[in-house]
């Protein structure tokens, strides 16, 4: 972290607390100078692992880390017991990229404004609040249904 002296970052407490709280037994407790120990532990562990990942990049001739620059660098720091785990991990989140790229995609690709698919959407609402309203107008008093134009 360049230009960042330690004591200026820190990790969410409430989330280190929640992580503890998960992989403790419910008859365990952990005080608060237990909690900061793990959270200045994991702050200097994310600091060798990002400076350590910024040098395998560097080596590659990349201006930018990869995910292989992270699991060489846990490699190197001998944390082979990690990298099943997160290249599992990887494969999943590339997945989910996949159907985000491709939902935007399909909604580039479609040839119409925001403003058009918009109206078609309010043009489907109003259509199966229609729909709603014949099939069971007993059961749904219509001024409770809004009408937007």
């Amino acid at each position: 972290m360049a230009g960042m002296d330690k004591d200026d970052v820190s990790l969410p407490k409430a989330t280190v607390q929640k992580l503890i709280s998960e992989i403790l037994d419910k008859d365990l407790s952990f005080n608060k100078d237990a909690r900061e120990i793990i959270i200045k532990s994991g702050i200097e562990f994310l600091m060798i692992l990002s400076s350590m990942s910024s040098e395998m990049a560097e080596n590659d001739a990349k201006k930018t880390i990869a995910p292989e620059h992270v699991l060489n660098a846990l490699r190197e720091l001998e944390f082979d017991n990690f990298i099943p785990i997160l290249e599992k991990v990887l494969v999943e989140f590339k997945g989910t990229q996949k159907i985000r790229e491709r939902r935007d995609s399909k909604f580039k690709n479609s040839g119409l404004s925001e403003e058009e698919l918009l109206r078609q959407q309010e043009e489907l609402f109003r259509k199966s609040r229609s729909r709603l309203q014949q099939t069971t107008p007993q059961s749904i008093p219509s001024e409770n249904i809004k009408e937007e134009n």
